[in-house]
């Protein structure tokens, strides 16, 4: 695949990022037309076509990336009569970068191989901002060969490759991480509605939390709605987190380990989507949790 054809689907706050480095670094790239699509103009501008069908976006192209929000959009795109697997070229290969169930992650590798397609789990790390930067962090699990060879696509829109392992360990590592980071969220958001409801400012609660133990990735993204009530420094949808908590409530599950924090962080989410709606941006935890949503003891 020394100049590949590259297709994409999930032109979203983070697919938008990674079509627009694709694309700059002179990959020829279409992207699927679809209603949750961020506008193609910046795109287009760079050349990027676009197509209203999946079966011809697939047939046509040499590598997929995929950007969607979970496994079931996944197995929708690839699966059956009319997805994409049963259309793209054998040699191809997926790269799958959605936050997705490992164990569905196995399963569509599987039937990509039985077909002839190689396929790679890459999800990301960071934000909407590092995307448009070509700063991502990828988790990639699949096999090496592949990897090697997809990696200069990889390169043009991450700053750091982690080879997790086999195909699904993407996916497992993601869903650790992001709860985590989102855990790590809550945690400061219920901190936080604790302290304004008692007086402490915003002001001295993030200057005393960033000095100590409380400082980190998580603090500094939410100090702009804790200082300014700005949620620029984490736009990630509220639903989207409580389903990454939900994938990782169920992958705890599935592998016997310890989950009741887990399933207090959960809760938090689905306590906070119930009262703000699934597009709210996480941020808005602060707010929601200061108003008494969640679970009281």
């Amino acid at each position: 695949m020394s100049s590949p054809h590259i297709g994409l689907i999930g032109v979203g706050l983070m697919g938008h990022g990674i079509a627009l480095n694709i694309a700059r670094k002179g990959y020829a790239l279409t992207v699927l037309e679809h209603p949750g699509n961020q506008p193609l103009t910046q795109l287009q501008a760079l050349g990027v076509q676009s197509v209203d069908s999946l079966k011809a976006l697939a047939a046509s192209v040499d590598v997929l990336v995929l950007c969607v929000t979970g496994s079931p959009q996944v197995e929708a795109i690839l699966l059956g009569d009319e997805g994409a697997l049963a259309a793209m070229k054998p040699g191809s290969a997926v790269i799958d970068c959605s936050t997705a169930l490992p164990d569905s992650t196995e399963r569509v590798a599987a039937m990509a191989a039985a077909v002839g397609i190689r396929f790679i789990d890459a999800p990301m790390t960071r934000t909407p901002r590092e995307a448009a930067e070509g700063r991502l962090n990828l988790l990639v699990g699949g096999d090496a060969a592949v990897l090697a060879e997809c990696m200069p696509i990889l390169r043009s829109f991450a700053e750091n490759v982690t080879h997790t392992g086999a195909v699904g360990t993407g996916h497992r590592m993601k869903l650790l991480h992001n709860y985590v980071s989102l855990g790590t969220v809550a945690l400061i958001s219920e901190a936080a509605a604790c302290a304004f409801r008692g007086g402490v400012s915003p002001e001295v609660f993030v200057d005393v939390l960033a000095k100590g133990g409380g400082g980190g990735v998580a603090l500094e993204r939410l100090r702009p709605f804790l200082l300014d009530q700005d949620p620029s420094g984490l736009r990630f949808f509220m639903g989207n987190a409580l389903k990454d908590m939900g994938y990782y409530v169920s992958m705890a599950h599935d592998t016997h380990a310890a989950q009741d924090i887990a399933d207090a962080v959960h809760d938090t989410y689905a306590s906070a989507v119930a009262q703000a709606g699934a597009e709210a941006l996480v941020p808005s935890l602060v707010t929601t949790l200061q108003r008494g949503v969640g679970h009281s003891r």
